[in-house]
């Protein structure tokens, strides 16, 4: 464990303490609002400190078993020993470094994932959607509910461009990865000779905006379009003008939603959408001004970054932004990705405690 690490849980461990007496006194108890922060820092604090009083006790253990390999009966028992606290402080230490990390108001949101078909024609739209299940698939395993904002289906399958929303605690926090440009080597299915082809599609994951947080539009810079959805949903949505497209003038972004029957909801969620895009600007215009003064490991999360490459023949899948490569690619495809996430966590939990060190 770093130095650094380990004297700011010391300090976390301390305050900990601090917490516990501060709860008591009576000054506090009788000032709700100062009760409920001092509360909650003490959740994190008690989170941090179990686990690394954890690493203390393997790290105890460790030395213990060191001490013991000189005896010949203990020695084979005592290197078993010596294995598993390695490999289990080396566990904790990761989980520490990423609950030390500062939060992100926003990783906890809802979060609204685009994903549209690139290079490749029919074999990129048909990507598209094996993405889109991929990650509809995820949320599942997360509990989270997804459901479709707009879609535009492809002839042959698959999507020229849909738009998902992902709703569960800390969606935006584990998707925000996926945002950049997603390439896949396969042989497609319109491929009479068995060569292998290239396509690409891009995904951009966008944080669903704070209502009270969020950018406010004025209605004289929105224009509203109305217009019958394509595509699936019976009777009723093929015969009314219920889509609805609005388009923020000074910008040129557009935001369209086609999934609810009324016009009303359609239209609420589509402002919903040019908020989250409209704030998605501002942020990534953030993020290139600091991307000036320091190289991001994980990248920007541009659209035009290519940070995954799914190569079918070898059944691999491999991450360029950590040079990660596993080798379970079908499952991956079913909603596995939790692998990969971790490990995109860790390297981006790494890159922020770096900066954190030299600040102080």
């Amino acid at each position: 464990m770093k130095p650094f690490v380990h004297s700011t849980l010391m300090r976390q461990r301390a305050r900990l303490h601090e917490l516990d007496a501060l709860l008591a006194a009576p000054d506090v108890v009788n000032n709700m609002d100062r009760f409920r922060a001092l509360s909650r820092e003490h959740a994190e604090a008690s989170t941090i400190t179990e686990v690394f009083n954890r690493y203390l006790q393997r790290e105890e253990d460790l030395a213990t078993a060191n001490g013991m390999l000189n005896d010949p009966d203990m020695a084979e028992m005592a290197q078993d020993e010596i294995d598993h606290a390695r490999a289990e402080m080396e566990t904790l230490d990761s989980e520490l470094q990423l609950l030390l990390l500062p939060k992100d108001p926003d990783d906890e949101r809802n979060a609204f994932v685009e994903i549209r078909a690139g290079t490749g024609g029919d074999e990129s739209a048909l990507f598209a959607g094996d993405l889109a299940r991929m990650i509809t698939r995820y949320a599942d395993t997360q509990r989270w509910t997804t459901e479709i904002v707009s879609e535009s289906p492809s002839e042959l399958g698959g999507y020229k461009e849909v738009v998902l929303r992902i709703v569960g605690a800390g969606a935006y926090g584990k998707l925000r990865f996926e945002s950049g440009g997603h390439r896949v080597q396969r042989v497609p299915v319109t491929e009479t000779q068995g060569r292998v082809h290239t396509s690409a599609a891009t995904i951009a994951v966008m944080p669903e905006p704070d209502e009270a947080q969020a950018v406010q539009l004025n209605p004289s810079e929105l224009r509203i379009d109305t217009y019958r959805a394509s595509g699936a949903g019976g009777q009723h949505i093929n015969k009314t003008d219920s889509a609805v497209r609005v388009t923020h003038l000074p910008t040129g972004i557009t935001a369209e939603c086609q999934d609810g029957r009324s016009q009303h909801s359609n239209k609420a969620k589509a402002l919903q959408v040019l908020t989250a895009r409209l704030q998605e600007k501002d942020r990534s215009a953030r993020a290139a001004k600091e991307a000036a003064t320091r190289k991001g490991l994980i990248g920007s999360g541009d659209r035009s970054d290519r940070i995954r490459t799914y190569n079918f023949p070898q059944g691999r899948l491999t991450d360029h932004r950590i040079n990660l490569t596993i080798y379970k690619l079908l499952a991956v495809m079913e909603g596995d990705l939790g692998d990969v996430i971790h490990a995109l966590q860790v390297e981006r939990g790494a890159e922020l405690l770096a900066e954190l060190e030299g600040k102080i």
